[in-house]
């Protein structure tokens, strides 16, 4: 009988429908739970939500969301295991009524627990916890796992349009950011800076009118995942600057990876994993060190350690020779 796992997250970026597809490809009957897909039933309650957020500070949405999968889990039924990423999106009374539905509750923390705080979460509700922190890993002794190659690589080579490319949030790292590309200008490299987020339109203000930050695009709207990675793929190094408080390896590191591209980060943890040794990593200390790199290429080895494929196997302790 096929093992049937359940995997709930808001899913912002996209990047977790994956787990679903390669678990269903992988003979697994899985299903997800977005929970940004909940709707409001009409105008109404739209409107009824609105009131209640500003006159009376309660937002009946969150509560709607996690009935929300409730309802989708009793849809469905009882699950052999599920997943739930970024575990402190929902309330802990919700958590332990979605235990009820499996014979296995794991969570997945892809940011770190100082920014995505989930102490109160740590007792009594889930069998496994994964982080890819390793200074979580270190403190509360969660599961180390890393995120995920979640594509295999264009058949199709492509001639690069600009040296670097760097495509985030729009956050604390745009003065570092734009300081780099004042560095890349001095040595004659091309590149393409993103800040996305809805403080795009003020940023483009300052930048009009204060001359701030005039190395980067800034965009209210994201690119879609497919846009992502044919921008990455048309670049030669994908810049990776990491999040204050937080150690764990981003996407952009296995974006590089699945595309052969190198990289360049601030983020020194990077050392301690063994995609490290391919000589296709620069860490920075600063925006003005000289970027050469050599022609080296990720190994199929590391390709293989750090897919999705292989990823499934390790969260959900299936079976290589299933």
């Amino acid at each position: 009988m096929k093992q049937k796992i359940c995997v709930i997250s808001f899913d912002h970026w996209n990047y977790d429908k994956h787990i679903v597809t390669a678990l269903n490809e992988y003979g697994v009957d899985s299903f997800h739970i977005k929970i940004g897909n909940f709707k409001y039933k009409n105008t109404w309650e739209r409107v009824q939500n609105t009131f209640s957020k500003v006159f009376l500070g309660k937002n009946p949405k969150l509560k709607k969301r996690q009935d929300y999968i409730l309802e989708m889990l009793k849809e469905n039924g009882n699950q052999n295991q599920i997943l739930v990423i970024n575990p402190e999106l929902i309330d802990k009374e919700y958590h332990l009524e979605i235990k009820k539905f499996t014979d296995k509750y794991i969570a997945y923390l892809y940011d770190s627990v100082s920014r995505c705080p989930v102490k109160h979460l740590l007792e009594g509700i889930f069998d496994e916890i994964f982080s890819f922190d390793k200074g979580d890993i270190s403190t509360y002794g969660f599961l180390p796992i890393t995120n995920y190659i979640y594509f295999d690589k264009p058949n199709v080579s492509v001639l690069p349009k600009q040296n670097f490319i760097y495509i985030g949030s729009i956050d604390n790292r745009l003065k570092y950011l734009n300081d780099f590309g004042e560095n890349l200008k001095k040595q004659k490299q091309s590149f393409k800076f993103y800040a996305i987020g809805k403080k795009a339109f003020v940023n483009q203000l300052k930048q009009l009118f204060l001359g701030k930050n005039k190395n980067i695009v800034f965009k209210k709207n994201r690119f879609n995942q497919n846009e992502t990675l044919k921008m990455y793929n048309e670049s030669e190094t994908i810049v990776d600057l990491v999040r204050d408080n937080q150690s764990g390896l981003s996407f952009r590191i296995f974006e590089a990876i699945g595309l052969q591209k190198n990289v360049i980060t601030n983020n020194k943890s990077i050392e301690t994993y063994d995609i490290f040794e391919a000589n296709k990593i620069k860490v920075i200390s600063n925006t003005n060190e000289n970027i050469v790199f050599s022609d080296a290429v990720y190994p199929e080895n590391i390709i293989n350690k750090y897919h999705i494929r292989n990823w499934i196997v390790t969260v959900f302790n299936l079976n290589y020779d299933k």
